[in-house]
């Protein structure tokens, strides 16, 4: 595991949306790139929400109790503006949606030996990017956002809409099959075709890499949306950065990846 010492951070802009109804289930089953059935056997699942041309648009992590199925989301606007979209999705089904805003999230990050809190579930991303939990814990030191941000970053793992750009980046190039975000033998989805054909051919050309300014000739990694350059020639886009290391969108024959 890459933290040495156990700590928890505070993640930011987060909210929750809450499906109720006897539809709830077949409700989301034919929206997101996930198998919503197998919150039956795990408590938590990790997945999008993407256009019907198989372009992201949001991504969340699900779990369920007492039969309400809960989406910890990005918060704010785009909470909002994801409530609406499932509002408009729902048609005939008999389910209600509910938001709650600026919702405490945290992100624990812990050795074997660390005891996880009753009401945490790991995070279905990577193996080493520890547990989430709505509930505070009390028996691990507190970390800045950055400290969990770093590690993420280091694991390559996008953090939503501040890695990926909603109606343009793809779940190849966000490496999403590989944090357990799509199960391609599930019914049909928005965005399936794509999604599916991409993976299946191999079609992916750029892929978020974990990067440092060496890779550059630089003393700091360029801002967000900032187009990179290489011998004249335009390889990939910065996406998130937390101090010396962050994420590229890079083409995959302009340049090897930091390997952690």
């Amino acid at each position: 595991m890459i933290a040495q010492t156990p700590f928890f951070s505070t993640l930011k802009n987060r909210g929750l949306l809450r499906i109720s109804g006897p539809d709830a289930r077949k409700f989301l089953q034919g929206l997101i790139t996930n198998d919503i059935d197998k919150l039956d056997n795990r408590p938590c699942i990790y997945a999008c929400l993407l256009t019907p041309q198989g372009k992201f648009l949001y991504d969340f992590f699900i779990t369920e109790e007492n039969n309400i199925l809960t989406l910890d989301c990005e918060g704010g606007p785009r909470l909002q503006a994801l409530e609406k979209l499932l509002g408009m999705y729902r048609l005939r089904a008999n389910v209600e949606i509910k938001s709650e805003d600026n919702t405490p999230v945290y992100a624990i990050l812990q050795d074997s030996n660390t005891p996880i809190l009753q009401s945490s579930a790991p995070d279905p991303r990577h193996p080493d990017m520890g547990a989430r939990s709505f509930e505070k814990p009390q028996n691990i030191i507190e970390s800045p956002f950055e400290a969990w941000d770093r590690h993420r970053i280091n694991l390559t793992i996008p953090d939503g809409s501040r890695d990926l750009i909603p109606q343009n980046s793809t779940m190849e190039e966000a490496n999403m099959d590989e944090q357990n975000a799509i199960d391609y033998n599930k019914g049909c989805y928005l965005g399936q075709e794509l999604t599916a054909r991409m993976h299946y051919r191999g079609l992916g050309k750029k892929h978020l890499k974990t990067v440092t300014p060496e890779y550059f000739q630089l003393e700091n990694l360029p801002a967000a949306g900032t187009i990179l350059e290489q011998n004249g020639q335009t390889i990939g886009e910065m996406r998130s950065s937390c101090q010396n290391i962050g994420l590229a969108l890079l083409k995959d024959a302009a340049i090897n990846p930091h390997e952690n």
